[in-house]
């Protein structure tokens, strides 16, 4: 396989989007192959059926490798759930030789990791926030500085070891391996949102089938993580049970004819909803089906508002935010976004692409797939190098296990700092 070729697995409560991209000499990303492929392996974005979710992986690898022509040996995984956790941490070591190398950097972060934690977690990132040299704060990088005393606050991603695990277990069986888990809120960020609006400060909000991840940013450094387990899914359960439909129907009608504001839709325009068990079929208004996606979707926004507050920097948001994912395809939701949250508000693509398969990526559905291919063709946008380098450091010809991978993603903290 070309080494340029990166492969990004977004493995959703839905669906399974695998895509595979590469780097040309100039830098530029192009995509090569994409594959989608229906999952129902998973509740609320944990993986809940083995055997579905590898079918539903190998499916959707299979399909990009046919597009792209290529051979697929390793992915790059995101990781969702509600299980997901975050907070703040702050470490301090003490400098003797009086100038900050690259190796005191490295011991700090890693006394940053020592926190109380329960046995079933584990820690997934740790983004550097800001150094401290000898109590003087807002460094960017100490490496090369004098000094006798290092801090540093760092913000700390966890996820449950054994979410973790079964993720791993599942590309395992497909026949692939796993070059990194990357959380997938963190991978949208890469391919939906501009540089400037990380450092004026923005909101994302990537409403999926099973789970609503929020990531908020500012000064170019990711502030709060949040996953939360209300999303799309919740909506076509309220089309179902509110039209009495099947579920399959309540999904077509949502993505059809659905929209997320009330005063959006048409009155006159009508609808005809099959009927069940051989009931004959029934019309309803456009602005009846409105009626129930609204309320759902506003709650999703206000749960999402209340995550954006508990981070502090609800009013450092610049430039609002930006809502991507399949959920946020339902025509209105910007709209409605910047109405419940009080911001501005626009629907964020993928973007930084140049050529490939550019028009069939750029819809909010891929951001995560294609946030994951960015993230590995750059790890350092989060500083340091991709977990599959430390894995072929510790190979040498033989497998690495779930447990020896899990473990390496808690000390993947190379040159974390370079993101700042």
């Amino acid at each position: 396989m070309n080494e340029n070729i990166v492969v990004g697995v977004d493995i959703g409560t839905t669906k399974v989007c695998a895509v595979v991209a590469a780097e040309d000499e100039l830098d530029r990303v192009n995509i090569l192959g994409v594959g989608v492929a229906p999952s129902d392996g998973l509740n609320r974005g944990v993986v809940v059926n083995i055997d579905r979710t590898v079918n539903a992986v190998r499916s959707a690898i299979e399909e990009a490798e046919r597009a792209a022509g290529v051979e697929v040996r390793s992915v790059i995984v995101g990781i969702a759930g509600d299980h997901v956790q975050s907070f703040q941490s702050r470490g301090v070591v003490t400098i003797r030789s009086g100038e900050i190398t690259q190796n005191d950097v490295q011991r700090l972060l890693e006394d940053t990791m020592h926190v109380a934690m329960p046995a079933d977690r584990e820690i997934l990132h740790v983004i550097p926030q800001e150094f401290i040299v000898d109590g003087q704060d807002g460094v960017a990088d100490p490496v090369g500085m004098s000094g006798v005393r290092l801090e540093a606050n760092v913000h700390i991603i966890t996820g449950l070891v054994s979410a973790a695990k079964n993720i791993y277990r599942c590309i395992e069986k497909s026949g692939f391996e796993v070059a990194d888990i990357v959380l997938e809120p963190l991978a949208s960020s890469f391919s939906c949102l501009h540089d400037d609006e990380k450092e004026v400060g923005v909101a994302l909000i990537d409403i999926g089938g099973g789970t609503t991840d929020i990531a908020v940013f500012e000064d170019n450094t990711i502030r709060h993580t949040a996953v939360i387990a209300v999303a799309g899914n919740k909506v076509t359960d309220d089309i179902r049970k509110g039209l009495g439909v099947m579920r399959d129907q309540a999904e077509q009608l949502k993505r059809q004819f659905g929209t997320a504001l009330v005063d959006f839709a048409d009155e006159t325009e009508q609808i005809e909803i099959p009927g069940i068990g051989g009931r004959p079929e029934k019309t309803i208004g456009r602005d009846t089906l409105a009626q129930v996606i609204q309320p759902r979707l506003e709650e999703i926004l206000e749960i999402a508002a209340i995550e954006i507050k508990r981070s502090g920097y609800a009013r450092h948001l610049g430039v609002g935010c930006v809502l991507t994912g399949g959920g946020a395809l339902i025509p209105g939701t910007a709209d409605l976004a910047a109405e419940v949250l009080g911001m501005e508000a626009r629907i964020g693509r993928p973007m930084g692409l140049s050529g490939g398969l550019v028009e069939e990526v750029s819809d909010p559905k891929y951001s995560t797939g294609v946030g994951l291919v960015l993230y590995g063709m750059r790890p350092e946008v989060i500083g340091g190098s991709t977990l599959s380098e430390d894995i072929d450091q510790h190979r040498n010809g033989e497998r690495v296990s779930g447990e020896t991978l899990v473990n390496r993603i808690a000390t993947r903290m190379k040159s974390w700092f370079d993101e700042l």
